[in-house]
């Protein structure tokens, strides 16, 4: 298994988080696919991989998507790029609310064969670089309101009111919540849901010790709050994803 992960050019950095090429020869693999705060593509230059069963090539995975298997033979090949929605919705030049929760199929073959015949990781990001630049650079900038938002639920980690985010923008929460459906996917308090556990996730993968102040830190009413928001986003208990944690609270104790 081959794995290389790069930023991507500082320009494109506001909307493009991170690259993660994969190159996998071996046995099946199966993994449990949970939600985030980003929007992502996957470029593959190798057989199709399977989401609960069903077969893609290169395919776009909007925000709030529900929990996925996805499944290989043992060989895979791609690139995954993480993208913010509003850099998304640049990317599409459509309202990204058609891809929330859902897997889109992309067809670009010119791409995939330029991947597939670099000769290493660095050629294929810089290839990423320059065909996401030239589209962002193409597309209309999201409204300065959407972008303001975005950043105060990612400063936040989700947990700003929507009344509050509203009122510091000076608009209602009908229009916040329609000016998010365009260009986010979901409204402002499902990305906020998804912010909060995903930051969860991150205090616990980074080695948080004890749960219950993990879900007091991320916004949680207590311990039983948040394995309820695993079981719905993750569709198991923290436990399960993450077993380490829970042996090393009771080495602890």
């Amino acid at each position: 298994m081959e794995y290389a992960v790069r930023a991507p050019h500082p320009a494109l950095r506001e909307h493009v988080r991170r690259y993660t090429g994969y190159a996998e020869d071996g046995e099946p693999i199966r993994r449990r696919e949970v939600v985030n705060g980003r929007v992502v593509m996957i470029v593959s230059f190798g057989p199709p991989l399977r989401l609960d069963g069903a077969a893609f090539g290169s395919f776009l995975v909007g925000m709030h998507a529900p929990v996925t298997i996805t499944d290989h033979d043992g060989i895979s090949r791609g690139v995954q790029v993480d993208l913010s929605p509003l850099g998304a919705r640049m990317l599409r030049g459509a309202p990204m609310h058609e891809v929330a929760g859902r897997v889109l199929p992309l067809d670009d073959p010119l791409l995939e064969e330029r991947l597939a015949e670099a000769g290493d990781w660095p050629e294929r990001f810089a290839i990423l670089d320059a065909a996401i630049g030239r589209r962002l650079l193409a597309a209309p900038p999201p409204p300065p309101d959407v972008v303001r938002a975005w950043s105060r639920l990612e400063e936040t980690h989700g947990q700003i009111a929507v009344g509050e985010l509203a009122a510091e923008l000076g608009c209602s929460r009908r229009h916040l919540a329609a000016r998010f459906r365009d260009h986010v996917g979901v409204g402002p308090k499902a990305a906020a849901r998804v912010m909060r556990f995903h930051h969860a996730m991150e205090r616990l993968r980074d080695g948080a010790d004890r749960w219950a102040d993990v879900a007091l830190d991320c916004g949680y009413y207590d311990q039983p709050h948040l394995n309820r928001e695993f079981r719905a986003l993750a569709g198991v208990p923290p436990g399960e994803l993450f077993p380490f944690v829970q042996d090393r609270a009771r080495h602890a104790a």
